[in-house]
């Protein structure tokens, strides 16, 4: 039986879910608020069951293609000296390491996806979901253009803020936000001799930490990052880009490092993005012919690795689920909810305040880190864990949908 289905959203998990959608002979409509095909974005990388997924997909190799090469994660001090390293395990055996094998710009990721489904799938840019109303046959869903209309089934696709989360909410739910109390900012450079693909990570006192990693031969991507609980900082992210800019520079300017040359290419950089780092929890996945993927329905937060995978896999099992279930949707998304959600749940196991230690006020903080990052370097300590880990998170099975065709 074949369904009309609507997605709002057209960034990883849509797009991921319209490939399989498509495939089983869906007729799939994507809709994206964006004027086209938002291909920026900052480095993601694939783990554990998100490879096995692209494996079923059939596009490792146009994913291999485009990969970053990034042998490794050194954490330096102040004078810019590597105090120890962790290196990326390209063994094929066990688990990722703080950087893994399968290091990819979401733009490119993002490219992949569209051109393996833009030939099955319409996909309309800048549009959106207004408003929608359901009732047990369909779904009407009200667009941004003054347009409606009618689908089998709408998928909020629509990122860790999304607004179909938000309409079918239940009244009495909780805040599907959990703060870590960690606030973030990302932005392209100009990459110069000494950016080495190797990621730097610099800790600086006030719970500061800044990333910089590169990605081609002529940009070089900066993150800082600043543990700090205070709600006033929740409304940064809402600020115009320069009052953005200004916070940064002001609370990174006496780092330390290369913090001055950062913030001089903050000021002229049009890649620049800024958030609060939260994890989205909720119990409520779906309601009627409406149901939630991706970030909007399980943000698992930056710090765990897992936001890319988490998409690629949760599209999987949904579109098995609804494709076992053409006629009974309610029991496709139950099936969705049960089989996906023990996964979700291990990565999204995350103790903040392990995060924040690893983010201390003080240069004795710092030094305490480092020496435990030294010893356990000069061990190989992170090596064995990666080599002798399970490549599965948490020992979690893809579940097997073998009528699902990845075939063109």
């Amino acid at each position: 039986m074949a369904l009309k289905i609507l997605i709002c959203g057209g960034g990883i998990a849509g797009p991921a879910l319209a490939f399989w959608l498509s495939r089983s002979g869906h007729h799939v409509v994507v809709v994206e608020r964006f004027p086209a095909l938002r291909a920026t974005g900052a480095q993601i990388d694939l783990r554990a069951q998100g490879i096995d997924v692209v494996k079923r997909m059939g596009l490792l190799d146009a994913v291999r293609s485009k990969l970053v090469d990034e042998p490794g994660v050194a954490f330096i001090d102040s004078g810019g000296e590597v105090v120890a390293t962790v290196m990326a395990n390209k063994s094929g055996k066990g688990a990722q390491s703080l950087t893994s094998e399968f290091e990819i710009m979401r733009g490119d990721l993002v490219r992949i996806l569209y051109a393996e489904t833009k030939d099955n799938v319409e996909y309309v840019f800048g549009k959106t979901v207004e408003a929608f109303e359901q009732d047990e046959n369909c779904v009407l869903a009200h667009f941004s253009d003054g347009s409606s209309d009618t689908f089998d089934l709408l998928v909020g696709a629509d990122g860790q803020g999304s607004r179909v989360r938000k309409a079918i909410l239940p009244p009495d739910a909780p805040e599907p936000y959990r703060q870590l109390g960690i606030h973030m900012a990302y932005w392209f450079i100009p990459r110069t001799e000494a950016d080495t693909p190797i990621r730097h990570t610099y800790l600086s006192p006030g719970g500061r930490m800044i990333f910089r990693r590169s990605h081609n031969p002529s940009e070089t991507q900066v993150y800082f990052f600043l543990r700090n609980d205070s709600p006033e900082l929740s409304s940064i992210p809402r600020a115009s880009t320069e009052q953005q800019k200004e916070f940064w520079s002001q609370r990174f300017r006496d780092a330390g490092w290369q913090a001055p040359r950062f913030i001089e290419g903050m000021k002229t950089t049009t890649n620049w993005y800024c958030q609060e780092v939260v994890q989205v929890k909720t119990a409520t996945w779906s309601q009627g012919r409406v149901v939630l993927m991706g970030d909007a329905a399980h943000c698992p937060s930056p710090f765990s690795g897992m936001g890319t995978t988490g998409a690629l896999v949760g599209a999987y099992v949904l579109a098995g689920e609804i494709n076992r279930n053409p006629e009974d949707l309610s029991q496709a998304f139950a099936n969705y909810d049960e089989k996906l959600r023990p996964f979700v749940d291990e990565v999204q196991n995350i103790n903040p305040t392990l995060l924040r230690l690893g983010m201390p006020d003080s240069w004795w903080g710092i030094k305490i880190i480092h020496l435990l990052a030294r010893v356990l370097c000069f061990l190989r300590i992170p090596d064995l864990i990666s080599r002798f880990s399970s490549e599965e998170k948490g020992g979690w099975k893809v579940p097997d949908y073998p009528e699902l065709n990845p075939a063109r």
